[in-house]
């Protein structure tokens, strides 16, 4: 499969290749043959008229330039054409649909929801399109306030689409989403997301200060900043550098590696003391020491908090108290670690079995 799209991919380089050294010597000809014409016209006018010898050397040497400039201008064409492209991207995304985030009564929803965790999945099914297949099939699952919960299976099993499902990123199509007893389709998307915190896979970290990355809304103090940095054991990073709290982050967090990337994510959920943490495979990328770290922290400051953790590392959850196995759109297993590791046939045995042999 990887050899059929290296060969695509190298398909495209070498014809866009050979356009452009078409398009060269084309150009290189035309400009020729205008210039073959230019010299012969002002030769012409300088023998049977009266241009001068000077007029015949300006035009001649003027017309050697059209190729030059005959060069650039299609370049410039083709890429202003590229570009346009691009453009024309960004007038389809600002037509997109707003999403629905509207609210039918908030009567019943405490200010500090949710205060227990609970999470209750009933029946839930999932389609990322009305025409498509769904991805999440009659899922049902209970997790318990304060309880720890690792999801895992295979590519393509439906893990992160039940994440997508419980912060409202795809609508469900069937069933009911529950935490601490409310539908979470009567709650306002902000509110909803507001209220749970994420650590994904792939961090994102805006350009600004490290202030407004981690408090963008201006809602917590210093004090409060700092706390969190060192519970995530970035403080020594942050206060080496120059403003502290203030200094810049370079685009897309350049000037950070992949693992301070993650622990600033986790920063910016302990900061805002939500009772459910979510982590989308958040250690997939991260070294052990790193990784040892994070789940340090969690542990640490999220004891009494719902954790729910889709495991690319299988290891990762062997400490939780209780595992869930998707394949297919579907639950095949559920129980503690210990239980599914010692049940016959288990998925959940043959990934901890696949994971040794990788290492």
């Amino acid at each position: 499969m990887i050899m059929t799209c290296i060969d695509v991919n190298n398909a495209a380089f070498i014809l866009v290749n050979c356009a452009n050294c078409w398009l060269g010597i084309s150009l290189d000809y035309l400009g020729g043959f205008i210039l073959f014409v230019a010299t012969l016209s002002s030769m012409l006018a300088s023998i049977y008229g009266d241009a001068s010898e000077a007029f015949v050397g300006m035009s001649m040497t003027y017309t050697l330039l059209v190729p030059v400039y005959l060069n650039w201008v299609v370049r410039n064409l083709a890429s202003t054409e590229m570009y346009m492209s691009a453009v024309e991207r960004v007038r389809n995304y600002s037509k997109l649909p707003i999403e629905n985030g509207a609210v039918k009564d908030l009567s019943g929803l405490h200010a500090k929801w949710p205060s227990k965790g609970a999470i209750s999945f009933q029946n839930v099914t999932m389609k990322y399109d009305a025409n498509s297949d769904p991805v999440l099939k009659n899922i049902t699952l209970t997790i318990k306030p304060g309880e720890k919960v690792g999801i895992c299976g295979r590519t393509g099993s439906g893990k992160s689409s039940l994440i997508m499902a419980l912060f409202r990123m795809v609508n469900i199509s069937g069933g009911k989403i529950e935490i601490d007893g409310i539908d979470i389709m009567k709650v306002p998307l902000e509110t909803l997301r507001s209220r749970l915190s994420i650590i994904p896979q792939e961090a994102i970290i805006f350009s600004g200060t490290v202030r407004e990355n981690l408090d963008p809304g201006k809602e917590y103090s210093d004090e409060e900043l700092w706390q969190v940095l060192e519970a995530a054991q970035l403080k020594h990073i942050i206060a080496a550098l120059p403003g502290g709290l203030d200094a810049q982050v370079s685009d897309e967090g350049s000037n950070m590696s992949t693992g301070q990337h993650q622990l600033f994510c986790l920063a910016r959920a302990l900061i805002r003391k939500s009772k459910i943490l979510v982590m989308d495979e958040a250690t997939s990328s991260l070294d052990p020491e790193t990784d040892s770290i994070l789940q340090n922290v969690v542990a640490l400051y999220y004891r009494d908090c719902t954790v729910i953790s889709i495991a690319h590392r299988v290891q990762s959850i062997l400490d939780f108290d209780k595992v869930v196995v998707l394949d297919a759109g579907r639950i095949t297993e559920v129980g503690s670690p210990k239980e599914l590791q010692e049940m016959k046939g288990s998925i959940f045995a043959s990934l901890i079995k696949a994971s040794h042999q990788q290492h």
